[in-house]
């Protein structure tokens, strides 16, 4: 998923108007580049059937986003994540009632107090910010800072879990930072208006 980024920058030039300068586009390749390297150093390398999946849902999020951080300069942040739930109810309700009977009820309450978390705060409350980023910042500039999503993950899993994170990891960490960084100088222009 180190793609989504850019993904969403190239969304964002197709569907926003938005025309991110040569330099940027440079430094989002790379950006791109530096996690799925770490992806791969890390994880084996092997490409399997199931990383189509993830470029598709990478390409469906990226679009996504980009017209969610678009809609949101007009209808706002937290409006435009409660219409897209309440649209999706067509294409959920279906799988959820095919899984229902399977569903283990008596689940100890910290895996409800997860599923509930997700829905809650990951899919709900988390969008009314990352929507309202996209429409003030800009969706490819601001897409970018998902570059950090896997290093922020790592952290929290030292922290939370005791994982170990080693010199390479923290290596990635410091280029993927300065490359967003520099993302965050080059600019970018929005038909009819420059940022």
């Amino acid at each position: 998923l180190g793609v989504l980024p850019l993904a969403t920058t190239t969304a964002a030039a197709l569907i926003c108007a938005e025309r991110p300068s040569p330099g940027f586009w440079a430094v989002a390749f790379l950006g791109s580049a530096l996690v799925v390297g770490f992806a791969t150093i890390k994880g084996g390398g092997d490409l399997q059937a199931a990383d189509l999946w993830l470029l598709a849902a990478a390409a469906c999020a990226g679009t996504g986003y980009a017209l969610s951080g678009d809609l949101s300069r007009s209808l706002g942040g937290w409006q435009v994540i409660c219409w897209v739930l309440l649209g999706s109810l067509p294409f959920i309700v279906p799988p959820v009632l095919w899984v229902l009977p399977d569903v283990d009820w008596q689940a100890p309450w910290p895996v409800w107090g997860g599923v509930i978390y997700v829905a809650l705060f990951s899919q709900l409350i988390g969008f009314f910010a990352w929507n309202r980023g996209l429409a003030l910042g800009g969706v490819a500039r601001v897409g970018q800072v998902q570059l950090l999503q896997v290093f922020m993950t790592l952290i929290a899993s030292a922290v939370l879990l005791g994982e170990e994170i080693d010199a390479v990891t923290i290596g990635f960490a410091i280029a993927v930072v300065g490359v967003v960084g520099l993302g965050r100088r080059m600019p970018v222009e929005r038909k009819g208006g420059g940022d």
